[in-house]
């Protein structure tokens, strides 16, 4: 079987980290970051590029602006505010701030159009960053979703191409540490819902981000990226 892969990069650290795992085992023969019209499309297009000059990955940017037409929630749509969760407050049930921030589908659309490329060049393996934390709120973050993913595409492909996520079973803290032992420049990922500067540090994926670090040596060089602390 092909050893070729499809990277799907948001910039953000659980694809990032998914990116750095994969390099060491897979021939990473393109990189995927979409602009559906978010907020922080921008920073998550640079962010990627750096990376994959670092990595000598092939870069393409997708864009898909019907996607940020049909969002009606805050992640695109800029009338409505970003949730700002209180930091003990993101693994209760009781607040729910995933449908605030759900695109439709768009990791399952994301993969169907990996699978087009990767089918196209020979490519057995899209690479996704998913993580075991969030898969308790967002369900296209599961094992789940990329079993059903897998046997979907076992029907979709002629080549029966296959979603990986080196990350799926880590918590965020896990995935920080991994990013760590690669000892990349610290801005080499985005994990802010906005698009500004500086990393808000109030949105959940920022929130999650500083709760995983703040233990960690490299704290003190990288709480310098938040606007907020």
């Amino acid at each position: 079987m092909s050893q070729k892969a499809i990277i799907l990069l948001s910039s953000g650290l659980d694809s990032t980290v998914a990116t750095l795992i994969a390099a060491h085992s897979y021939d990473l023969t393109l990189a995927l970051t979409f602009d559906y019209g978010q907020r922080a499309a921008q920073r998550e297009m640079e962010t990627s590029s750096a990376l994959c000059k670092l990595l000598q990955i092939n870069h393409k940017i997708v864009r898909l602006p019907w996607l940020n037409e049909e969002t009606k929630t805050a992640l695109v749509d800029r009338s409505y505010d970003v949730p700002e969760p209180e930091l003990k407050n993101l693994d209760s049930a009781e607040f729910d701030t995933a449908s605030q921030v759900w695109v439709p589908n768009r990791n399952g659309l994301f993969i169907s159009i990996a699978a087009s490329y990767a089918e196209a060049r020979d490519a057995s393996f899209i690479i996704a960053g998913f993580n075991a934390e969030e898969g308790e709120t967002f369900p296209d973050n599961s094992r789940e979703f990329v079993d059903a993913s897998n046997e979907a595409l076992k029907y979709s492909t002629m080549k029966d191409v296959q979603v990986i996520s080196p990350t799926i079973d880590l918590t965020k803290k896990e995935i920080s540490e991994e990013f760590l032992k690669y000892d990349i420049p610290l801005d080499l990922f985005w994990c802010c819902y906005h698009g500004e500067k500086k990393l808000c540090g109030k949105c959940e994926s920022c929130l999650r981000t500083i709760r995983a670090f703040k233990d960690s040596k490299n704290w003190n060089d990288l709480k310098g990226r938040f606007k907020t602390i």
